[in-house]
């Protein structure tokens, strides 16, 4: 495996792993924006351009209901597009191309699933119908204010249009098709929304070494790592809150979906409060010195008083000190070069000691981060300065680890209702990775060049299908679902557990089951 991957560029013009902007005003007709996208625009024709003549509702059979269909497909009519068994896959396929698209929301995606996460219940409710989705389709037009009153209208609308991606939105007050015929516009506004986070590696440009843009390698992934493990321990410590998931973004980012009916309904000054009770480290790659908190730290941060470096304890410094010395000061090796060292320099508050320490650089050109760091305190207590505040370097210090290693969020995204984010299991159209759940529990053996690509996936379902026997007509075998033969297989049993604890969670819900397994297809 490559030590960095520089992903294949999307064809779309905007950069797959950016959040959507905020929804236009209400009221307002389709029109195209400045990078080529249709706005909204529920009765825009669509044409798929690698289709000539051809209408993409004509090419699917909408009484399928069927949501996870395995390899062999119930009978279908005569005029039904589909064949009897899904296409094989060639090996040369790519995963943009269409039909591949196609035969992944056919056979993999689920749709049940998601209606269940969304919904909050069993029996459809507003919560979904009355729910933003926007897609992005393969001719680059750009969907709005899309709605389902269900999971099955969605996946048939879904294999109708055959998005190459497709993003959740706010619960409306009323179903987003039907807010042009309203008489105030006004009346059409979010009601609810997850509250969501996202985390994206070209915010660590500046400090990671290895990679940079879209390039992503396991060295540096170690930088999302740690932002999951303080942000989701802050979530559910200081917050207490419990449905908490994590998604890979498909190339070099992740998202947090908090779906607490609490967090769904928080509105947009709550959500600014938290994402900025979240936020250390402020100011770009041009700005001083990033991280600028009060004494005493808070309890999120630190709970500590005079003791040395080595003996931060709790919260976020007692998780990031540990990858501070493995993942920062050996991987990524932030001062090796002279212009960084005189950034290590620049966040050192006594003179006297940051000349000692140059001139210590000076003479050993060579000297690594893990060395130079070790001298910071080796020269402190050899009297370098005779002036030396040692709390005040105890302190610098501290804001050094944060810096190098606090999550670096994307606050914008968390502020507002009507941001819109990637729905869980779409491809990412750069790399053709599934954007999967990360399971936090085993987060530091999430590698995200392993995740399985759209085309591995149909791959190994063919292999399964060509090496598996198939049981006698007669025979009372488990049919299994088309996921269930894939390394998909442990991401969607993921998410089913995460939907039934949210279920479980949510009120009524046990009435609703009574005794039926609600996440039977």
């Amino acid at each position: 495996m490559p030590h960095s991957v520089s992903a294949e560029e999307p064809k779309d013009p905007m950069d797959e792993d950016s959040i959507l902007p905020d929804a236009p005003p209400v009221g307002l007709e389709a029109s195209e924006s400045d990078d080529g996208q249709i706005d909204d625009s529920s009765n825009a024709v669509i044409q798929d351009p690698s289709k000539e003549n051809i209408k993409l509702e004509d090419l699917f059979d909408d009484d399928d209901d069927e949501k996870f269909p395995s390899s062999s497909l119930s009978n279908e009519t005569a005029n039904s597009s589909p064949p009897a068994s899904p296409p094989k896959m060639a090996p040369a396929a790519k995963y943009s191309d269409p039909e591949v698209m196609l035969a992944f929301y056919q056979r993999l995606f689920p749709f049940r699933y998601l209606f269940q996460w969304l919904n909050h219940s069993m029996k459809p409710s507003n919560d979904f119908g009355h729910r933003e989705f926007a897609f992005t389709l393969q001719n680059d037009a750009y969907l709005r204010y899309q709605s389902f009153a269900t999971s099955d209208l969605l996946r048939k609308d879904v294999l109708r249009l055959n998005p190459s991606r497709f993003e959740i939105g706010p619960v409306y007050t009323t179903n987003p098709r039907d807010r042009k015929t309203l008489r105030k516009s006004t009346a059409f506004r979010p009601l609810a929304k997850e509250l969501v986070f996202d985390i994206d590696l070209t915010d660590y440009d500046e400090i990671r070494t290895c990679c940079d843009k879209a390039n992503i390698c396991r060295k540096c992934w170690s930088f999302v790592t740690m932002a999951i493990k303080v942000v989701d321990r802050a979530l559910r410590d200081d917050f207490g809150f419990e449905h908490v998931m994590w998604v890979y973004s498909g190339r070099r980012g992740a998202h947090a979906w908090i779906s607490d009916k609490r967090a769904r309904n928080m509105d947009d000054q709550k959500r600014k409060a938290i994402a900025g009770y979240l936020e250390v480290v402020k100011g770009g790659a041009q700005s001083g010195k990033k991280v600028n908190i009060k004494r005493p730290l808070h309890p999120h941060l630190a709970a500590i008083g005079d003791q040395l470096m080595s003996s931060i304890s709790s919260r976020s410094l007692d998780i990031l000190k540990e990858h501070f010395q493995k993942d920062i000061l050996e991987d990524q090796d932030p001062w090796a070069k002279a212009e960084k060292t005189e950034r290590l320099l620049q966040l050192l508050p006594d003179k006297a000691l940051n000349d000692a320490l140059r001139k210590k650089w000076d003479a050993a050109p060579g000297r690594s981060s893990v060395s130079k760091w070790a001298d910071i305190d080796a020269l402190a207590k050899a009297g370098a300065s005779k002036n030396l505040d040692g709390k005040a370097l105890l302190e610098a210090k501290q804001d050094i680890v944060l810096e190098y290693t606090y999550p670096r969020l994307d606050v914008e995204v968390s502020k507002k209702q009507i941001h819109l984010l990637k729905s869980p299991f779409v491809i990412h159209p750069g790399t053709g990775r599934v954007c999967v759940p990360i399971d936090t529990k085993r987060v530091e053996k999430f590698d995200p060049l392993g995740v399985p690509t759209v085309t591995q996936l149909l791959g190994e379902i063919d292999e399964w299908d060509s090496e598996t026997v198939k049981p006698e007509p007669e025979e009372d075998a488990k049919k299994l679902q088309d996921y269930e033969k894939t390394s998909l297989k442990p991401y969607v049993d993921y998410f089913r557990t995460h939907v039934v604890a949210l279920l479980k969670a949510e009120k009524g819900v046990k009435r609703e089951r009574e005794d039926d397994d609600p996440m039977e297809f």
